[in-house]
This record gives C-alpha cells, structure tokens and sequence, in this order.
C-alpha cells in the first residue's frame, strides 16, 4: 500500500486537491472519504467534480445517499453515507449496480457501509491539525497505487 500526506491550509486547498485527485483518476474507480464533520470531504468532491467539467452547485448528498454526475465516458456517483443507518439499507437501493466500469464512485463515510462496498482504490482520511488539515492518501489496489504514483 501507497500513501501520501498532503497539508491543507483553506477551503480553495481542498478544492484544489479535489482537482489534482481529477486529473489523473479514470474508471473505473472507488475512491473513499473519511474525517469528521466539516473536515472538507464535500468540498474535496465539488473540486473534483467541478474539475471534470460539471458547471453547478455541488451539494451533499446527505438525504439522497448519492448524487449521480455524467461526464464524457465517466458516470460519478457520490455517496454520502453519514445518515444511513443500517448498511443493509445499501442493498435496498442497489448498490452494486453503481459499480460498473464506466463509474467513478466517491464515498463519503464508507465505513458506514461496511460489508457491502468494495475495497477502495483510493482512500483519504482528512484530520484537522490544528487550523489546518492532514490528508493522509492511501491506496487500497494497484490501481490505486499506479494513480497516487501520478499525484504530484
């Protein structure tokens, strides 16, 4: 497993990471999203899918459990599984169907769905130190680590 710590000081470092986490990611792919609340997992996901060419609003999907983004090749989807209560709940909405070769899917709070998502290729925890935040990346695949080796 690969890992790198990236150090982010504001709002437009996250969205700036969310757009270099962008660039080199291609589907199929499961990147994963941890931290507390308000550590910046949303606003890391509207960088990156701004990045990809989506033109509105960026919102979590926090009721929905998932927000769907179509793109040139790419169909995104971005979970956010904080108010699920029972990771069977994921089976009910078809879950796996959202993992295909064409999909970037994007998980905020996976370890909620534990047991029912597949292993993640990218992994980042986002930690607050202090006013700023630690992201530690890590990769769960060799996909993964053939990406984060392109993360400059």
């Amino acid at each position: 497993m690969t890992s790198v710590k990236v150090y982010l000081d504001n709002e437009q470092d996250t969205v700036d990471l969310g757009k270099r986490l962008a660039a080199i990611i291609s589907p199929p792919l499961m990147l994963n999203l941890s931290g507390e609340l308000g550590a910046g997992k949303t606003t890391l996901s509207r960088g990156l899918i701004q990045a990809l060419g989506h033109k509105g609003a960026v919102k979590s999907p926090t009721y929905a459990l998932v927000e769907p983004y179509e793109f040139d090749g790419i169909d995104l989807y971005h979970f956010d599984l904080y108010r699920l209560s029972d990771p069977e709940e994921l089976e009910f909405m078809g879950i796996r169907d959202y993992f295909t070769e064409k999909s970037v899917c994007i998980v905020e709070w996976p370890d909620r769905g534990h047991g029912l998502l597949p292993e993640a290729d990218i992994s980042l925890q986002i930690n607050y130190v202090g006013e700023r935040r630690e992201v530690e990346i890590s990769s769960g695949s060799y996909r993964g680590q053939q990406l984060l080796s392109k993360l400059k």
